[in-house]
């Protein structure tokens, strides 16, 4: 191999530039011209690509977002969307490509690697809900993001007798909600992964009433039955009692945006620089990640077919340590 591509795609994640950055520098030192594709597969199909010297990816790493560009392609999921980037690829002499992206974009690279074309993945998105890495690139910086908003809003709650009810992104799968509600002392934590009813988090808001505390701190996920708007209607068309004012807060794509913390940059470099040795070495269709410490490369079939589960711990503790 001689000439390597490398791709951002989907919703940006913190990390993702030191990914790039590792991606590059490694294929260089193995003698490898490294082009990078501007926005993803729309960058694919339309042969956007640039050479990338080990300059132009310096002082990069500690930028959120990506330096490459992302977006959602719905032609590269058709079969001629992804005969038309194999064509453009080809005709660059590029014989190899790094995704870094998450769920969908995943899905789209599998498909591509199916056609006969190498592709290493790496697992970058903050909703963590990736098959093949305990935790994925970006899920830190969302993290420590939503923690901070947790324990400013802890300050104007207490101080004005409130219960917040604070809404952290996801998708469909709860772990930014459970990891920042624990890690931020809240009252009650609201799951897609758990069946919850209003009237069961109006009683924890209550009960945290009773107790005498200044404010009540609710974590929902986007992705639960009841997310904060669909709690607040509730609370008040089944006249629910919370005992405090209620207010709400959604937290939105803030969490995406912020500056990578030293976590995901060491993540981001130990990944982009294990997805290029992985090429190297002719172990395409397979995602990069981190498996109970370990650096792992899982097949895309594993991928896409496993499920991933919440830490069960702190699942099965964050009733107890609510109280």
């Amino acid at each position: 191999m001689k000439n390597l591509a490398v791709l951002t795609s989907g919703g940006d994640a913190p990390g993702m530039n030191a990914a790039i950055r590792a991606v590059v520098r490694t294929g260089l030192a193995k003698r490898l011209t490294v082009w990078g594709v501007a926005n993803g597969y729309t960058g694919l199909i339309e042969g956007s690509y640039k050479r990338y010297g080990s300059r132009d990816v310096g002082s990069i790493i500690q930028r959120g977002g990506t330096i490459l560009g992302s977006s959602r392609c719905a032609q590269f999921m058709s079969i001629e969307g992804r005969e038309l980037a194999m064509h453009r690829l080809r005709g660059a002499g590029i014989e190899g490509l790094i995704v870094i992206g998450g769920n969908g974009s995943q899905a789209g690279a599998r498909a591509f690697h199916q056609m006969g074309f190498p592709v290493v993945g790496v697992a970058s998105t903050i909703d963590n809900d990736l098959y093949g890495s305990d935790q994925t690139l970006g899920v830190d910086t969302a993290l420590n993001i939503a923690l901070s908003a947790i324990d400013n809003l802890k300050v104007t709650a207490s101080s004005h007798r409130r219960a917040l009810l604070v809404e952290v992104m996801g998708r469909n799968c709860g772990y930014l909600a459970l990891m920042a509600g624990i890690a931020g002392g809240a009252e009650a934590i609201v799951l897609p992964e758990v069946e919850v009813e209003p009237e069961q988090i109006a009683h924890s808001i209550q009960a945290a009433y009773e107790r005498g505390k200044p404010h009540a701190i609710v974590v929902v996920a986007e992705g639960a039955r009841y997310n904060t708007a669909g709690l607040v209607e509730a609370f008040k068309q089944q006249h629910l009692l919370v005992g405090y004012d209620i207010r709400s807060t959604v937290l939105g794509y803030v969490q995406r945006g912020g500056t990578p913390t030293c976590a995901d940059r060491l993540l981001g470099t130990r990944l982009g620089a294990a997805a290029v040795e992985q090429i190297v070495a002719g172990n395409s269709g397979v995602l990069v990640g981190i498996c109970k410490g370990e650096l792992v490369a899982t097949p895309y079939e594993t991928v896409v077919s496993g499920i991933k589960l919440l830490p069960s711990w702190y699942l099965e503790s964050a009733d107890i340590l609510a109280q």
